[in-house]
């Protein structure tokens, strides 16, 4: 089995707009063959828990008005650290760069396919490292 079009379509317009929003290191992970209960994962991070929350926001917003997609879950708000949006046929991770490299959810799904994603996800790859260098290895909540 492989991701539908659908999830897909879901998957590049969330990527997309996690991009718009600065997301660093958006990846997606086709899972439809080991989990029956979603297609696909979106990946995604931040150096803060506010950028966190207006990433969701704008995958939120954007899913809405482009496709008619409304998330039938949404998780970790109170804290902004690691919120995940479940559209049924996508599942999306937004996490704090911290919790990010904790839970190092790659490595869970490193034997599915990636998805393809638009250019302005993949140019994404890297900037947490990129952002921890730059800000003398600390991913705090300074904005």
């Amino acid at each position: 089995m492989t991701a539908t079009d659908r999830s897909i379509e879901l998957i590049n317009a969330a990527a997309q707009a996690a991009a718009d929003r600065l997301a660093h290191d958006i990846i997606a992970y086709d899972v439809s063959d080991v989990l029956s209960i979603t297609d696909a994962f979106l990946l995604a991070s931040a150096p803060n828990d506010r950028q966190v929350k207006s990433i969701v926001d704008e995958i939120e917003e954007q899913l809405q008005k482009e496709l008619g997609a409304k998330p039938v879950r949404r998780e970790g708000d109170r804290d902004a650290r690691w919120i995940l949006l479940d559209y049924v046929d996508i599942v999306i991770h937004v996490q704090h760069s911290e919790e990010r490299v904790f839970y190092a959810l790659e490595r869970l799904w490193k034997d599915c396919p990636e998805i393809a994603l638009p250019e302005d996800a993949i140019k994404t790859r890297g900037k947490a490292e990129e952002h921890a260098q730059l800000n003398g290895g600390t991913e705090g909540d300074q904005s």
